[in-house]
């Protein structure tokens, strides 16, 4: 991207590893953290002073703190031939996006890092062998290459992102109220978005609740899966679904603080298939895809967890926390092949055996499979 246009937006959750991301790729350009608050004022008080100071480019970081540098940033960029001249990183999609489809639409490639994915673990050689510990741990950076126990680091995670980020976006005065709904929502991970009863359960009003939906959606904290388009003459639900985009956030948000707790804990299929799902999303993004997944759902129950176009064709995926293969695998998938004509499938699980059956569906271990789906 860096060579197709003059400038790059990279966004990401926060400790999603922006910073070391592009200063490992863009050694030569100076670093300027506009979260420090010499920088910032320097930004805001004299933008085009700032800017002068970096003639042959920067690295820009929280760009979204100063949005009054779009502008001179936009002037700058129409001055020059030279691409990659300005790397941009921000942790607020909204705030980011705002700022550049107002002054630099045209001008920046966009890119999203999540956070590590199972490939990367497994390449880096610090990939857990069980998957309940990987669950508990989640894929945030920290975690890994500076060993903080997650039991420290998620708490702490929580606590800075809600009283930095979530007050940048929307004056929220009662902040106990949204870590609150926080946890009403990670009791909620892999099930349809009902904004009416998390109004009634969190004791604020639905138009609230979707404007912090969208807050956790543009900060990386929850994504949301829509729903299939086609209905087959069956009566669909509309709803999207939504995940948190990390198990060991969700773990903490669940109040499970051991990976031995999630062996029997009731919502473990549920942290499971977000693992699985939020895996599927990387992958894609990975291979420069973009998140077409949804899911499909008929009012009578009949739910198929990933509908995903693959190669031209439509491809039902079931996530099955099981070891063991059994038919209870296949009763959605035999439902949907029978009302769409639709013969391929694919089951993610938690087992290691692989099995190719006769009536078109594939059987692999989760971990080899999310790779393989892309």
């Amino acid at each position: 991207m860096a060579t197709d246009f003059k400038a790059v937006a990279v966004t990401g959750a926060r400790q999603a590893g922006k910073t070391t991301l592009v200063k490992e790729l863009f050694k030569d350009k100076p670093y300027v953290s506009l979260e420090n608050p010499d920088q910032r004022g320097f930004a805001l008080e004299d933008p085009r002073g700032f800017l002068a100071t970096y003639p042959g480019g920067a690295i820009l970081d929280e760009v979204q703190r100063t949005p009054e540098i779009f502008s001179y940033l936009q002037e700058m960029l129409d001055d020059s031939n030279e691409k990659g001249l300005f790397i941009l990183t921000g942790s607020n999609n909204f705030l980011l996006q705002q700022n550049i489809s107002q002054s630099l639409a045209g001008r920046v490639g966009f890119m999203n890092l999540p956070t590590f994915s199972i490939e990367e673990l497994e390449k880096g050689g610090i990939i857990d062998a069980s998957d309940d510990t990987l669950m508990w741990k989640g894929f945030y950076p920290p975690v890994y290459d500076q060993s903080i126990p997650p039991n420290d680091w998620y708490p702490n995670y929580v606590r800075t992102y809600i009283e930095r980020d979530v007050r940048q976006i929307r004056n929220i005065t009662d902040l106990l109220v949204f870590e609150r709904f926080l946890k009403l929502l990670a009791g909620r991970s892999g099930q349809e978005l009902n904004y009416s009863a998390l109004a009634v359960e969190a004791g604020v009003d639905v138009k609230t609740i979707q404007s912090w939906i969208g807050i956790l959606e543009s900060s990386f904290i929850v994504h949301l899966l829509p729903p299939y388009h086609r209905n087959f003459n069956k009566t669909v639900v509309k709803r999207p679904k939504l995940y948190l985009s990390d198990t060991g956030l969700l773990c903490h948000l669940l109040g499970i603080r051991e990976p031995e707790h999630l062996t029997a804990h009731p919502l473990r299929g549920a942290v499971f298939e977000t693992m699985v799902v939020n895996e599927l999303v990387k992958t894609r993004m990975q291979q420069g895809l973009s998140s077409d997944l949804t899911y499909w759902r008929e009012k009578t129950g009949h739910e198929i967890d990933i509908v995903m176009e693959r190669k031209g064709m439509t491809l039902p995926v079931e996530i099955k926390s099981g070891q063991t293969i059994g038919g209870e695998f296949f009763k959605n998938l035999k439902y949907w092949t029978r009302i769409t004509g639709l013969r391929d499938s694919f089951v993610l699980y938690a087992g290691a055996a692989e099995q190719r059956r006769s009536d078109g569906c594939i059987v692999m271990p989760w971990r080899k499979g999310v790779s393989a789906l892309h």
